[in-house]
């Protein structure tokens, strides 16, 4: 999958595209970069997790946290009767929709279809 990222992030730079990154988008990182394989993570040390999240912070336009996220959270899984870890989905929507941004590049393209206004990209298909 790294390969289909970096071509799609590298081509969106390319043609100027600005990308951005919330605070929840890098602890999500973390959790995945410091857990180990043989537990579906990337098996990083401390070190390596650190290195690799400047990159991702330096790389990609880091947008602050907003008191406007959490209600617009509540109030989407509510009305889209959201249960379990599609919840944090739901928090990057939310997320989105206060910072006025439309794209999603993500492979999971079936569990944010539910969500108007928000267009989801799989990196395999950037053109």
């Amino acid at each position: 999958m790294y390969i289909d990222v970096s071509r799609a992030v590298s081509m969106l730079f390319d043609r100027g595209d600005e990308l951005h990154v919330i605070g929840q988008n890098l602890i999500e990182f973390w959790a995945v970069a410091t857990r180990a394989i043989i537990e579906n993570g990337l098996g990083l040390t401390i070190t390596e997790a650190a290195l690799e999240l400047e990159k991702l912070k330096t790389t990609f336009t880091v947008l602050p946290d907003s008191a406007d996220v959490l209600p617009l959270w509540e109030e989407l899984v509510i009305k889209h009767q959201v249960r379990g870890k599609q919840s944090h989905d739901a928090r990057l929507v939310a997320a989105m929709k206060v910072y006025n941004l439309t794209h999603l590049l993500t492979f999971n393209t079936t569990d944010f279809k539910r969500y108007d206004g928000i267009i989801v990209v799989d990196p395999a298909f950037v053109k």
